[in-house]
C-alpha cells in the first residue's frame, strides 16, 4: 500500500493511505542503520510504501520504503549536534511567521531559514504576524524588513491571526498545496491555523510573561487536511535554526542577491570576504545589499551558532 505520513511521534507514524484510511505504522529496523544521520528517518509529508500486519486483533502498518523526496526542510538537531532533524518533506510553500516582539524574531533566524529553503528547493513566504499589536514605530520596522526581503524576491505579507487581516490572502496561497507553518514558539502558528481552518481547533498558549517567549503547544509536526483543498503542516516552535553543513563555496548561492552578482566577482570561487574586486562587497558598500544579510552570511560561513543580537540591523 502507498500513503503519506501525517504525523510522526518518533517511533509511530500516522499514515493516510491512498484510499483515505489512516494506519498507525512503524518502520522496518533497517531504516535506522542505513547511514541516515537524521534523528527522524521518516518525516511528515513523506510518501511511503507500507504493508499491513495482523497481531491478534490489532492491525499495524510497517513502512518498508520511502519515495524520493521532492524537497524538505532540515536543521541541526538541538541535542545531537552531529545529527539532523527533517522538519517536513514534499512542501509546496513554507511560511515563516515573524514577530517583532513577544517573541522577537531576529534577522539571523529569518536568514538561516531562507538559506535552508533555497538549498532544498522550497518556496518560502514571510508572514509578519500580530501587526494589530504594533505601535507606529514598530509598524515602520515591519515595513523596513518587508521591503528588505521583497527586494531580494521573497513574498512578504503583514497579517493578524486575531483580527483576520490578510488571512484570505494566505488561504489563496495554500489552496491545492502542501504548506508548512514554522517559527519560534509564541509567534502564533496554531492561532493562525485556527483562523484559517477553525474546525481543526489546535491548542494555543499565551506568551510567558516571565520570559516573553511562547510555550510549546505543538510537540510533533503534524499534517492536516484543509476544507478548501490542500494540507497544512503545523510544526513545533523552533528556538534556533542550525543550518546543516554546506560547502563554503556554495553558501553564497543560497543568498539570491549574492548569487545574482556572482559572475561579476573577479574570482569564480569568491567567498565575498577579503578578495579584490568582489561584486558583493561593492554592492554592500553601496548599500545595495543589506548589512544584516551579510552578517548572517558571515556567521553561517564561520560556523557560528545563531546569536540573538539586537544590533543586527546596524552597520557597526
Amino acid at each position: 500500500m502507498k500513503g503519506t505520513v501525517y504525523k510522526s511521534t518518533g517511533s509511530w507514524y500516522s499514515v493516510k493511505a491512498q484510499n483515505g484510511v489512516f494506519y498507525e505504522c512503524r518502520i522496518k529496523g533497517k531504516f535506522r542503520i542505513e547511514g541516515i544521520k537524521s534523528t527522524n528517518p521518516v518525516a511528515v509529508g513523506d510518501r511511503v510504501s507500507f504493508e499491513i500486519e495482523k497481531k491478534g486483533d490489532e492491525t499495524i502498518g510497517v513502512i518498508y520504503e520511502i519515495e524520493e523526496r521532492d524537497n524538505y526542510i532540515i536543521r541541526k538537531s538541538v541535542n545531537l549536534s552531529k545529527q539532523t532533524h527533517i522538519i517536513a518533506a514534499n512542501i509546496d510553500v513554507a511560511f515563516l511567521l515573524i514577530t517583532l516582539n513577544n517573541p522577537t524574531t531576529f534577522t539571523t533566524f529569518i536568514d538561516r531559514f531562507l538559506v535552508t529553503a533555497e538549498a532544498y528547493h522550497v518556496k518560502a513566504v514571510l508572514l509578519f504576524n500580530k501587526i494589530d499589536s504594533y505601535n507606529e514605530e514598530e509598524l515602520l520596522e515591519v515595513k523596513y524588513l518587508a521591503a528588505l526581503y521583497r527586494k531580494i524576491g521573497y513574498e512578504c505579507i503583514g497579517i493578524s491571526a486575531k483580527t483576520g487581516k490578510n488571512i484570505e490572502k494566505v488561504k489563496e496561497l495554500m489552496k491545492h498545496h502542501v504548506t508548512m507553518f514554522s517559527g519560534h514558539s509564541g509567534v502564533g502558528k496554531s492561532t493562525l491555523v485556527n483562523a484559517i481552518e477553525p474546525n481543526l481547533n489546535l491548542k494555543t498558549s499565551e506568551i510567558s510573561e516571565q520570559h516573553l517567549q511562547g510555550q510549546h503547544t505543538t510537540t510533533f509536526a503534524e499534517m492536516f487536511d484543509l476544507s478548501f483543498e490542500g494540507q497544512i503542516i503545523d510544526t513545533p516552535g523552533i528556538k534556533g535554526f542550525g543550518v546543516v553543513e554546506m560547502e563554503k563555496e556554495e553558501l553564497g548561492d543560497y543568498f539570491p542577491e549574492f548569487f545574482a552578482l556572482k559572475q561579476e566577482c573577479k574570482f569564480h570561487n569568491c567567498l565575498h570576504l577579503e578578495e579584490p574586486k568582489c561584486a558583493v562587497k561593492e554592492a554592500l558598500e553601496n548599500e545595495e545589499i543589506a548589512w544584516s544579510r551579510y552578517k548572517s552570511y558571515l556567521q553561517i560561513l564561520e560556523g557560528e551558532e545563531e546569536h540573538y543580537r539586537k544590533d543586527i540591523y546596524n552597520k557597526e
